[in-house]
């Protein structure tokens, strides 16, 4: 109740607020083998289902820094997440990830392909290489596309001739653009996996524009390893 959708757009403005994508709060457990449960508020005041980011900073709040395992609740179920305080990395097991279809969308008068997915959230990925003048006009035009109710991510995902990079811009429903979506670099994963673009059991590194989330794809299980950091307390 204290966390109106106007106190959040006030705190995470980044001008006049403290500045973000979203607020954690951390809640008691839903479930007894979990530490804590994380309930994710967007910038705009909106809750999403899942934030594989806030996730990585949850597990690292609830272990104070240190090492070890933590069980988190979800609003997408409960999350194994393991620190490793040496390297200031968190591993997720974001359990199932999965391709649903393939759709065209006509934005702005031009079909554009898209492979829907989910990782707890919804998201629509396109393998078009896209200006970053085109993603600012193409994301909120297909996030707030009447094909979806409830607003979705949308990915603009490259694969490098590697085979093994993916690079990735996030339009992300409730925020705008953002630089790393855990979740959508797992969808965008997973779609590749499905789709026999890269290979599964294999650690895949997506390229965003704040970093690099390794993401390994085991049966329909992510396996999730990016950073996590302190930046302040107050």
């Amino acid at each position: 109740r204290v966390f109106t959708p106007e106190l959040v757009r006030t705190l995470c403005d980044r001008r006049f607020g403290v500045g973000g994508d979203g607020v954690l709060l951390m809640l008691p457990a839903r479930t007894d083998d979990a530490a804590g449960r994380m309930k994710v508020l967007n910038a705009d005041g909106s809750i999403p289902e899942m934030c594989g980011n806030g996730l990585r900073c949850a597990a690292l709040h609830l272990l104070r820094g240190r090492s070890g395992t933590v069980r988190v609740d979800t609003d997408d179920g409960v999350k194994s997440c393991t620190v490793d305080s040496a390297t200031s990395s968190v591993t997720i097991d974001m359990w199932r990830v999965s391709w649903l279809d393939d759709i065209s969308l006509e934005v702005e008068g031009v079909s554009l392909p898209l492979a829907l997915a989910t990782a707890g959230n919804p998201h629509a990925i396109t393998f078009v290489p896209h200006s970053r003048a085109d993603i600012e006009r193409v994301g909120p035009a297909v996030a707030t596309h009447s094909r979806f109710p409830k607003g979705t991510n949308v990915e603009f995902a490259v694969l490098r001739d590697s085979g093994r990079d993916v690079d990735l811009v996030v339009w992300e429903r409730g925020v705008g653009l953002t630089l790393a979506c855990g979740t959508g670099a797992c969808a965008t994963v997973a779609t590749l996996v499905a789709k026999g673009r890269v290979p599964e059991g294999e650690c895949i590194h997506v390229h965003l524009p704040g970093g690099v989330l390794d993401v390994t794809m085991r049966k329909d299980h992510a396996i999730m390893t990016g950073p996590a950091h302190l930046v302040y307390r107050g």
